[in-house]
């Protein structure tokens, strides 16, 4: 650390880093830009990392998980914020006139595939004995402890060798095709309600939605989702005065309790078919500072950015990519989690399966699906926050329609050094700290 201060470049480096926000695993590159007019090419702005140290640029990771580089990952989860706010009360780009829209927060789990051990609402025992029978091989089949929310055993089955893994790891294979059999079948019932065809019914609305994905303890996906109707030209519209939030719920509960996605025939798996948990919460979402409700704008927006930012690593998994069996041998997760990810291993070397890719995706338990998804009309996207975000913080980016940029950049390296990464995690914690003063003063104010 003392050989890095002494660095010539070691202040412009610093200022590198705290662009940055401090990221844990900066990507460099080595290049420049031009920007010219359009008109008389004259040369506007150039930039060259001729100059920098290194010869080189840092840029954000842009991680989204916290377990990976938490100021990255804080700053996705504020993208994601403002993407689902924007679709709930209107904004960035999106009308306001989206919150007298239908609208449900929806939650669909995974079905069981064995009991495991839980915690509960009221602190009461996790599953009682009622007969105190055992199972096949001679384990328990209740289990009379309290257990606190963070005790290591929850989400642990009873008996692993009950626990049927290989429906665990083909359901999160399938789970992405379920949920979109799910929203085309929704749109279906929709459609019967208008009297019209699922290829017509855009003639007079549209379903939009944000879903988000979440890791349970026990290791098993369920999504979170926001599901809105529009008129036949997007939010920009109002559906008709038949679609209502109630005939949305129950199109949502009927089909979610019926749709299933049917495997073909593998050679010592035999036929699968695929359903959701019995467990499906559906609550219309409240109009904030109109309605009161629980299940406001503001709280859904919240609660979906929170998620966002975890993975399989907090549920007692791994967010690193398996690449042989060996890496699955020695990860440092729970048994479970290693039994689940050696059944995506040895599933995805069987003959009819290797189109799920399992063992591309064995450090995901199979699931191969994006943490967030959304319609093409929910609201804005990723890239256009970050664009403004890049205008708000230097507005002079903004040239105009009649510029252009010629730009050549290479990959030169990633990450820190050991005394390179205690520097950044300080740069961090600083950003941190002040961003709470400053949230605490705006919150005295604003009392």
């Amino acid at each position: 650390m003392i050989r890095l201060a002494n660095e010539p470049g070691f202040g412009r480096w610093r200022d590198q880093i705290r662009a940055t926000g401090g990221c844990a695993h900066p990507v460099y590159f080595s290049g420049g830009s031009t920007t010219l007019d359009a008109a008389t090419g004259e040369v506007l702005r150039h930039y060259s990392t001729a100059t920098e140290p290194g010869g080189r640029l840092a840029v954000r990771c842009r991680n989204r998980r916290a377990s990976r580089c938490a100021p990255c990952s804080w700053l996705h989860s504020g993208d994601t914020f403002h993407l689902m706010r924007a679709g709930l009360l209107g904004g960035k780009g999106v009308p306001s006139a989206v919150t007298a829209h239908p609208r449900l927060f929806v939650t669909l789990t995974a079905p069981s595939f064995g009991p495991v051990h839980r915690t509960t609402p009221d602190g009461g025992q996790c599953r009682p004995r009622r007969d105190g029978g055992q199972c096949e091989h001679d384990c328990p089949v209740g289990c009379g402890l309290v257990h606190a929310p963070d005790d290591p055993v929850v989400g642990q089955p009873l008996c692993p060798r009950c626990y049927d893994y290989a429906s665990h790891v083909l359901w999160h294979a399938h789970a992405g095709e379920l949920w979109n059999r799910t929203m085309r079948s929704v749109r279906r019932r929709l459609a019967a309600a208008a009297g019209t065809s699922q290829a017509r019914v855009s003639d007079h609305l549209r379903l939009s939605f944000a879903k988000v994905t979440e890791f349970q303890r026990r290791g098993a996906v369920h999504f979170h989702a926001v599901i809105r109707l529009d008129g036949p030209d997007g939010p920009e519209t109002p559906p008709p005065d038949w679609a209502t939030a109630r005939l949305l719920e129950d199109a949502v509960r009927s089909v979610a309790a019926s749709v299933s996605v049917s495997m073909p025939y593998v050679s010592g798996l035999g036929e699968y078919i695929f359903r959701w948990g019995e467990q499906i919460d559906v609550h219309p979402i409240r109009r904030a500072f109109v309605d009161g409700g629980p299940i406001s704008d503001e709280a859904v927006a919240a609660y979906v950015a929170k998620y966002v930012s975890k993975g399989v690593g907090d549920s007692g998994g791994t967010d690193c990519r398996m690449t042989t069996f060996e890496d699955i041998v020695l990860a440092r997760v729970s048994g479970h989690v290693r039994a689940l990810m050696g059944t995506a291993w040895r599933l995805g070397g069987l003959m009819g399966l290797e189109h799920l890719r399992l063992r591309t995706w064995a450090h995901t338990l199979g699931y191969r699906g994006h943490v967030l998804t959304k319609s093409h009309r929910y609201s804005t996207t990723y890239g256009e926050l970050r664009a403004a975000r890049v205008v708000h913080i230097r507005p002079e980016e903004e040239l105009g329609p009649a510029t252009a940029t010629e730009a050549a950049w290479r990959y030169v390296g990633s990450g820190h050094t050991v005394a390179e990464a205690e520097i950044a995690r300080g740069i961090a914690e600083d950003i941190a700290t002040l961003r709470d003063i400053r949230h605490r003063m705006w919150a005295g104010f604003d009392g």
